[in-house]
């Protein structure tokens, strides 16, 4: 019979001085996921960027948009950034509702059984980055990952906490979120303007907009770093046009400034980029062109 890891082969990897970061895949947005998203960023405003074509955009100029999630281990700490969008779970998404992904088996593949995941850092708490927080256990839902610390920013659970969320929304707290907290593994850390480190080689960088406590979050090994995007860039269609913003930005002024700022730190530095939603080949480096900017993909190790 074969086995798991016959069945999935191990994730896509970069590696970052001597840490390797695994992409671990959900699913393909369906094709409407981009012109909802990112209403502006339009075929004509795609074909300005040839370099986005054929993995970024298809023929049509619609982008391509994926969700998964990063793993990797650093100094012994094994680690998971966002868990997506979740199995069996009713969302008013259609493309998010009562999906069954293989998820769980592609992380186990990559050598993260969810046992063994120390850490769960989630860059904010939208849907689509916090539904494998909790797996079903018969009609209740409980932890995925049972030995770790969830972790997010305090401004980011005082903004929810304060807020008149819609129904949906709270059905996604109540199912994702809450579960994590009752029992005890959701811990709030507060993030200064210029960051902060939360474990040897790994730092939370605020990025304010999409959402108030949203963070971004960074690698550092023998020399070497790497920047997981969280959703304040969305799409690299945004380092062309980095006012291109998303329909679901809280504060769409705010979101700009943090993605130029992102932008600009990055440009012409060997700081390897993830995308959280970027599809393959996920990652690259900002390169300047002219006055703004393109991704210039580094694709990742895929074993045989």
């Amino acid at each position: 019979m074969p086995t798991t890891s016959h069945l999935h082969p191990p994730a896509p990897t970069w590696t970052v001085g001597d840490v390797t970061v695994h992409r671990i895949d959900e699913v393909a947005l369906p094709k409407p996921t981009a012109p909802w998203l990112l209403p502006n960023a339009t075929p004509e405003v795609v074909s300005q960027a040839p370099w986005l074509r054929p993995d970024f955009a298809d023929e049509e100029g619609i982008l391509r948009l994926a969700s998964h999630s990063f793993a990797l281990e650093i100094n012994g700490l094994r680690v998971l950034v966002d868990t997506g969008i979740g199995n069996g779970k009713q969302r008013a998404n259609p493309a998010w509702d009562n999906l069954n992904t293989d998820y769980l088996k592609r992380l186990t593949a990559a050598g993260f059984d969810p046992e063994t995941v120390d850490l769960v850092v989630l860059t904010h708490l939208h849907t689509d980055h916090v539904g494998w927080n909790t797996r079903a256990a018969g009609s209740t839902w409980v932890p995925t990952f049972p030995n770790a610390r969830y972790l997010t920013t305090r401004t980011e659970w005082d903004y929810w906490a304060g807020t008149d969320m819609e129904e949906a929304r709270r059905q996604m707290f109540r199912d994702s979120v809450h579960p994590i907290k009752d029992a005890g593994l959701l811990d709030l850390v507060d993030v200064p303007s210029d960051g902060a480190t939360i474990a040897p080689g790994l730092r939370l960088v605020p990025t304010p907009g999409h959402t108030p406590g949203q963070v971004a979050v960074e690698l550092h090994s023998h020399g070497e770093s790497a920047l997981i995007t969280g959703d304040c860039i969305h799409h690299p269609v945004q380092m062309l046009h980095p006012h291109l913003g998303s329909c679901v930005d809280i504060d769409p002024a705010q979101a700009i400034a943090s993605r130029e700022d992102m932008l600009r730190k990055l440009s012409g530095t060997r700081t390897l980029l993830l995308g959280s939603h970027f599809p393959p080949p996920t990652a690259g480096h900002v390169i300047p062109e002219g006055d703004t900017y393109r991704l210039a993909p580094v694709p990742p190790h895929v074993p045989s």
